[in-house]
């Protein structure tokens, strides 16, 4: 991040994300390192010390790719930690100070990279287990009231623009994980928080076993959001709304 933005910040938050700045400087001023230019790219440094680089995600399986996902997604999940509906200090600390502005030139940098994603790693799970997840995936349960995730994040799962991510191409620790803090409460999107409510309709059993599905499934080649079609999500999305309102004229 540019250093007019957060060297003021204060506190534990700011000592985190002091550090995460001076790496990058650091990182920037190393003799293998290209000149330094006040460019988005040369900003967003720091983000691809954990997301790997030009955001097309770490090996570890915890931190995603944010390269080529739809950049008002990107910038509703940057608000959602800026806000502290999502809680990881690091990247709370990181954003805490930066305006809507600034967050969607963010969103806008990785949201352009396409960029080619490596191959699935090898299933993991039973073949039933992932059979079972892909039932839910392309059908979901209307019995109660589970809507497919086809139905809101693309038949080819690959999101739908400007507000919808891919699911395709994340680890599965990662899935699990992040299903996992929707269906407790620990992670949370504005009212009504549609994917809490989908979450919290499934199992630990079957959260694995989407998991386990999508994270052996190919990428298509070039994958991108498509724009989604003009008609209502089968599920009310407050985090959609709001990205898309703030979007049309983003303020602090």
């Amino acid at each position: 991040m540019a250093i007019d933005r957060v060297a003021h910040i204060g506190g534990s938050r700011g000592t985190l994300a002091r550090w995460a700045l001076c790496a990058a400087i650091v990182a920037s001023a190393s003799p293998a390192a290209t000149p330094f230019e006040d460019t988005i790219a040369q900003r967003v440094v720091a983000c691809t010390g954990c997301h790997g680089n030009q955001g097309r995600a770490a090996p570890d399986g915890y931190y995603p790719r944010i390269a080529g996902k739809p950049a008002g997604y990107l910038f509703n999940q940057l608000r959602n930690f800026r806000d502290e509906r999502r809680h990881y200090e690091l990247m709370n600390g990181l954003i805490a100070l930066l305006d809507d502005a600034y967050l969607q030139e963010i969103a806008d940098h990785f949201a352009s990279l396409d960029l080619p994603y490596p191959p699935p790693l090898a299933p993991a799970g039973s073949a039933a287990q992932r059979d079972a997840g892909e039932a839910l995936v392309r059908r979901g349960d209307p019995a109660r009231s589970l809507p497919a995730c086809n139905d809101c994040h693309g038949v080819q799962m690959t999101g739908l623009a400007p507000f919808v991510p891919g699911l395709l191409g994340l680890p599965r620790d990662y899935l699990n994980a992040q299903l996992g803090a929707w269906r407790s409460g620990q992670r949370r999107a504005l009212a009504p928080d549609c994917m809490a409510q989908v979450a919290q309709r499934l199992s630990p059993e079957e959260i694995g076993a989407v998991s386990a599905w999508l994270a052996a499934q190919p990428v298509p080649a070039h994958a991108t959001a498509p724009a989604a079609a003009p008609k209502p999500l089968p599920i009310a999305c407050g985090g959609v709304a709001a990205a898309a309102g703030a979007a049309s004229g983003p303020t602090r």
